[in-house]
């Protein structure tokens, strides 16, 4: 295709800056969960936009982190990957913040030698003598870098933003499919709208020690029927999860089946099932089950 334009935009920064925030707004899709807490997104998620002359590649990864244990390595190892494939970096900072929780992956920005795009979130709380102070911050810390005062929440910017990432992007024709919204299957993002609802109402270390595997996914001409299981590590966790006769689970459920029904444009008819696996964030085969390692 003459004259189009097409590359990999991957977003990084550390947890709860608003790179899930962002990535929807750019996609204008629900594709990446947003909570307030930390470590939701936990895979590398791509979102595609489209356009007559042009195709961005939107990567989202999880919030860099220092690992604790093999899930969290492989996490890290999706934010290893998305500086490998950049045609534009997009280093999104909150408002406040001074740098990333890894100091290796800040060399890395400091040393990019493709565009570096430093997206300043959370504007919106910020007054103007404080957002100019930490302009200046960021000019010294990352000379080469872009710096754009933004509100993902808000979509202020956003739409500048996205302008000059189409001005940075090689020409290429496009990578996927024209039609194409995301590079995961139905059952990722089933899910994850699982699995943003057991953010939302659970507590502790409940949410981290939940992994979601949709067994049955069956599509008719007016009805998809899901059947989802729901990991926990530990027994107590699948009480918590199952709540008095069945109410927690029944919520998760009920608003699951709404956002799905949303997402998908269809009637939807889900079941859920709590089952204990014991340590399975620790556990190379299981991760690798759950898609976290290569």
């Amino acid at each position: 295709m003459e004259n189009h334009k097409a590359g990999f935009v991957n977003i990084i920064g550390n947890p709860n800056v608003g790179k899930s925030t962002l990535m929807n707004a750019f996609v204008g899709e629900k594709l990446s969960i947003i909570t307030s807490k930390a470590q939701t997104t936990r895979h590398r998620i791509l979102g595609i936009v489209n356009g007559d002359d042009f195709q961005v590649i939107l990567s989202d990864t999880p919030g860099i982190i220092k690992p604790a244990y093999e899930m969290q390595n492989a996490m890290m190892d999706f934010v290893k990957s998305a500086f490998e494939d950049a045609d534009v970096l997009l280093y999104m900072v909150e408002i406040g913040e001074k740098g990333l929780k890894d100091e290796a992956f800040f060399k890395k920005i400091q040393n990019s030698t493709i565009p570096v795009l430093l997206l300043l979130n959370k504007i919106d709380t910020s007054e103007q003598a404080f957002l100019e102070e930490q302009i200046q911050h960021w000019q010294e810390v990352l000379p080469r870098a872009e710096i754009h005062p933004i509100s993902a929440l808000e979509n202020f910017n956003v739409k500048e933003v996205f302008n000059r990432i189409l001005e940075l992007l090689p020409e290429a024709p496009p990578y996927y499919p024209k039609d194409q919204l995301t590079d995961k299957p139905e059952r990722f993002f089933v899910n994850e709208t699982i699995r943003e609802k057991i953010l939302l109402h659970y507590k502790k270390e409940i949410p981290y020690a939940v992994e979601v595997e949709t067994e049955e996914f069956l599509e008719d001409t007016d009805i998809i029927r899901i059947r989802s299981v729901i990991m926990v590590e530990r027994d107590t966790q699948k009480g918590i999860i199952i709540g008095h006769k069945g109410s927690a689970l029944k919520r998760v459920g009920v608003e699951s089946r709404k956002d799905l029904e949303a997402f998908f444009d269809k009637q939807v008819h889900i079941e859920l099932y709590v089952k204990v696996n014991k340590n399975w964030r620790s556990n190379s085969r299981q991760l690798k089950r759950f898609g976290y390692n290569n």
